[in-house]
């Protein structure tokens, strides 16, 4: 069944997995999904991600992150939609959580998080928040 909104997909799809205490969740892959993955991966946000090869279309497996049973991940929140779009300048790019959380951001350099974007200086479509 096709997806309108892919990210959001990637999105609840986390969020349910987490709320349910499942060690990975498995969706669709495409290449958005795998920059997002690496960005969750490398802030600590999950313990590990890979692609599974299938016959038909490749599968991305997340395994999420737990510390004394509780995930890394508190909540996800989903803010430029199809519906809405929301940008940001480079002065004006969002701290989530005063620095406790981050941003996901789509500039020219690709998925950045908010505080790499800040560091090169550059705005762009602000994707989600987490934290």
């Amino acid at each position: 069944m096709p997806v309108t909104d892919p990210i959001s997909d990637f999105l609840t799809r986390i969020r349910n997995a987490v709320k349910a205490d499942k060690k990975f969740v498995e969706m669709p892959s495409n290449n958005m999904k795998v920059k997002m993955a690496e960005i969750l991966k490398n802030n600590n946000f999950v313990r590990d991600f890979n692609i599974v090869e299938d016959n038909k279309q490749n599968i991305l497996r997340i395994y999420l992150n737990y510390v004394n049973s509780e995930s890394s991940i508190t909540d996800l929140q989903r803010i430029s939609k199809p519906g809405l779009r929301v940008y940001a300048k480079k002065n004006e790019i969002p701290r989530v959580l005063n620095g406790l959380g981050l941003a996901i951001i789509s500039t020219s350099h690709g998925l950045l998080t908010d505080k790499q974007a800040r560091n090169l200086g550059v705005g762009g479509e602000v994707i989600c928040h987490i934290w």
